[in-house]
């Protein structure tokens, strides 16, 4: 039994996304046996592209229910069923969020139409939902609606039902319900690792580290590793003889730690990073007014970059939350396409520099501090300071002239107050533009504990 499911959201940060509807069609192989379709209060903002693209706004949500009150009908129509989407992990990582939020762990197994289609459909010119349905003649209506792009998925499906001579589906399917166990030897391996945040090694017969990873939890990472399926991950289960770890105490440390030593190690199983991580950027201009505007840019048109994304989505996002927060103009900003006054400036949000209302000294003094918040300028001298491995341990990361030196751990603040102390204890790390990008990531997203200027 299958669950077609398809979730439309408020987008936004990872796993910050909000549900704004869902569809569910219960699908037996031949037809629907039950569905569940549902617009959802995310109680929270919509983001505007998203508006765009869905025609979902607020207003529509107001008197919809939240999502506790249609959690246990989603529980159970997708009782004992393999849920089947297009992109599978993107609306399964959307789902298991927002039952973890009311304290209930989500499990069902998935299927991906996108890597079935990959497999079955080898010829097509492009895998994106709407693109591949119209190639192959799928009559498709209400694109970006969770209904409409179910039912899309639907067809989809049976299509690839029918091509699937081999029956890898159905097999795919018994396998995903039937895996899962440990070895002993493997059982062996999890029992003795920590539930805590770091590096793990994996390591063949002969010691050599054929997959590293960073994680929260490393339990929990290794466990998932070798019960997942598909033949990449077989392999790496069965090659892994050893398992060692080096604990970071805080998630930063192990971000770039794991970027580092995936360049130098570049282990067997392992996804290696792309030779750049970012693709655009934030800059700054000045416009006829004498206001600095923020505009996102592709990364190499932009001479002197503010922030790195990886993605023109995380980048407008960044933008739209830093005008809000710092009440910045969004037709300065160039979000909104006002011909005179932004919306902002009606409903207060904005302070008037749409029409030169606002002092320019004053709003650019706020955009400079926009764009000195959680970025790494070319002058910087700090320490990221953060939680350490145990108890009466902190960690301390160093940035001279915006570029990272490396990371350390101390127990007294004298260490870290003396920087010929604190230069002894720092692991040298390589200060690259991917390392700052990695750092600036993880500001936007979590706080450390404290950041401290080193003094001249």
């Amino acid at each position: 039994m299958y669950a077609i499911l398809d979730i439309e959201t408020t987008g936004g940060k990872f796993n910050e996304e909000g549900i704004t509807e869902i569809a569910i069609h219960k699908f037996d192989g031949q037809k629907v046996v039950d569905k569940f379709i549902s617009l959802v209060n995310p109680e929270k903002e919509i983001q505007p592209f998203v508006v765009k693209l869905t025609g979902i706004n607020s207003k529509m949500l107001q008197t919809a229910p939240k999502f506790y009150e249609v959690a246990k009908r989603i529980i159970e129509i997708t009782e004992d069923t393999v849920l089947v989407a297009h992109n599978a992990q993107f609306d399964y990582r959307i789902l298991r969020t927002e039952f973890r939020r009311l304290g209930y762990n989500f499990e069902r197994k998935t299927l991906c139409t996108v890597d079935l289609s990959k497999l079955l459909l080898p010829d097509a010119e492009s895998y994106s939902l709407g693109k591949l349905v119209r190639s192959l003649g799928i009559p498709v209506s209400d694109r970006h609606r969770a209904n409409g792009d179910a039912l899309a998925t639907i067809k989809l499906f049976k299509l690839l039902l029918a091509k699937d001579s081999e029956k890898i589906i159905v097999k795919d399917t018994i396998r995903k319900e039937t895996q899962g166990e440990l070895s002993e030897k493997q059982l062996d391996i999890v029992r003795e690792l920590p539930n805590k945040t770091g590096i793990f090694y994996m390591h063949n017969k002969d010691g050599d580290i054929i997959y590293l990873s960073k994680s929260t939890d490393i339990k929990k990472k290794v466990n998932q590793l070798f019960t997942k399926s598909g033949d990449k991950s077989r392999k790496l289960a069965k090659d892994t003889k050893k398992v060692t770890y080096e604990l970071t105490g805080n998630e930063l440390v192990a971000i770039l730690k794991e970027h580092e030593e995936l360049l130098k190690l570049r282990p067997k199983y392992s996804t290696i990073p792309r030779k750049r991580m970012f693709s655009h950027s934030l800059c700054k201009t000045e416009n006829e007014n004498g206001y600095f505007a923020l505009e996102i840019k592709a990364y190499r048109e932009c001479k002197e970059p503010l922030a790195l994304f990886n993605g023109i989505f995380s980048a407008k996002n960044y933008l739209y939350k830093i005008t809000k927060e710092l009440a910045l103009c969004a037709k300065v900003n160039g979000i909104s396409e006002a011909k005179n006054n932004c919306s902002g400036y009606d409903n207060g949000t904005c302070k008037g520099a749409c029409i030169s209302k606002e002092d320019q000294k004053e709003y650019n003094e706020r955009v400079v501090a926009a764009i000195s918040k959680n970025s790494i300028h070319k002058d910087a001298n700090i320490i990221l300071l953060d939680k350490g491995r145990e108890i009466g341990e902190q960690s301390a990361i160093l940035i001279k002239n915006g570029s990272l030196v490396g990371f350390g751990f101390y127990d007294l603040n004298y260490q870290i107050n003396n920087i010929h102390i604190l230069e002894s204890l720092i692991t040298p790390m390589n200060g690259t533009r991917d390392a700052n990008f990695l750092i600036e990531s993880y500001l936007r997203k979590k706080r450390v504990h404290k950041i401290v200027e080193l003094k001249a």
